[in-house]
């Protein structure tokens, strides 16, 4: 038997309001399909399922708000039928088990943080509080509400994650030249933003420092061969959401515009999928639209780094012994101090900067 839990969508999510499944018990699943609707602070996401099997029962049903990790669902494993299959068996401390009784608690709907997944004390009150939760009555603010998570995470972040902060200013002209030479041959829907060969430029330099690249869990940093980056995107009833474009290393130019396209539109719309939220392996935020000249942001966790790009602006520039005017734009990174340095981060930035003076070879 396997258990289906309610994943963790970002550093700032502690619980999901289950709003649709898409798979009855009976159906077979694979990796990869779309098996539930939850919605989070930020949006409604699609939930994606990890194993293959038959969805056999729903613990879990829609309207109900549960924390990270409850078993939203049990499927049969492949070759598995009801009659034989042995029941999943959870870990509840007998303290646990007794508190529950006292208070009406369902513990097949209470999330397991203890060793090997156990369910304790706190996992029952924390459960018992949300189910608890008194109702105003009033529809909530969702910017609000996804502000209040976001500040709760990212105060976390800080208090938890040794960041250091690096900054570059990295002159444009070739890179600015080379896309208006290139959009000059494309269709007005084909052309090309100047934050796709941003995102491009980071993720091939993560090639060559995969210590800013992956997350940071147990102690200790677990690298990603991949470059899933997330896009800091503003939505409409205010707030920020982070979703991954996968594989950004291996997309060319066209792909990658058309990737970062869908995901805008989707993330605004509010129709995500859950690898969306949970893959990011570093985050790249581009304030240059609101005429920010730098920026400095906070590390989502479990990443170990974020990327910030300024705006692309006019600025004073010695080049070839002369003082001109060119199109620069600020780079910045904020890292974690347990897995890189200011030493690492430094090339890391230069090799930003080198990519972009041959846009072409992106």
């Amino acid at each position: 038997m396997i258990e289906f839990k309610l994943p963790s969508l970002g550093a700032d999510m502690d619980e999901g309001k289950l709003l649709q499944w898409k798979a009855k018990p009976g159906e077979k699943v694979k990796r990869g399909d779309v098996v539930a609707v939850v919605d989070t602070s930020k949006a409604a996401v699609e939930v994606e399922i990890w194993d293959e099997g038959t969805m056999h029962e729903w613990i879990v049903k829609p309207g109900e708000t549960v924390p990270v990790g409850t078993v939203l669902a049990l499927l049969l494993a492949p070759g598995e039928n009801p009659e034989t299959a042995p029941a999943a068996r959870r870990r509840i401390s007998p303290a646990a088990r007794k508190y529950a009784e006292e208070h009406g608690v369902d513990l097949d709907r209470v999330a397991g943080t203890g060793p090997g997944g156990a369910v304790t004390v706190e996992d029952v009150e924390k459960h018992r509080k949300i189910q608890k939760a008194p109702e105003s009555g009033k529809v909530p603010d969702k910017g609000a509400v996804m502000r209040s998570a976001i500040a709760a995470a990212m105060s976390r972040a800080k208090r938890e994650i040794p960041h250091y902060y690096l900054s570059e200013t990295i002159p444009m002209l070739r890179a600015s030249e080379w896309l208006a030479r290139e959009n000059e041959k494309r269709p007005v829907t084909g052309r090309l933003l100047m934050a796709v060969l941003l995102l491009k430029a980071v993720a091939v330099a993560l090639g060559k420092f995969p210590d800013l690249n992956g997350f940071f869990r147990n102690g200790a940093h677990q690298p990603s061969s991949a470059a899933h980056i997330g896009v800091a995107i503003s939505l409409r009833q205010g707030g920020l959401i982070a979703p991954a474009i996968h594989d950004v290393q291996a997309k060319g130019l066209d792909e990658l515009m058309l990737s970062l396209s869908d995901l805008v539109k989707r993330a605004r719309a509010g129709s995500l999928r859950s690898s969306e939220m949970s893959d990011p392996t570093i985050t790249v935020t581009n304030l240059g639209e609101g005429g920010v000249e730098e920026v400095f942001p906070i590390i989502y966790p479990p990443q170990v780094a974020i990327v910030g790009f300024g705006t692309l602006a006019q600025r004073p520039w010695a080049q070839d012994g002369e003082l001109r005017a060119l199109p620069t734009i600020v780079a910045s990174l904020a890292a974690d101090h347990r897995v890189s340095d200011g030493h690492r981060g430094a090339l890391f930035l230069a090799e930003i900067n080198r990519l972009l003076q041959a846009p072409e070879a992106l």
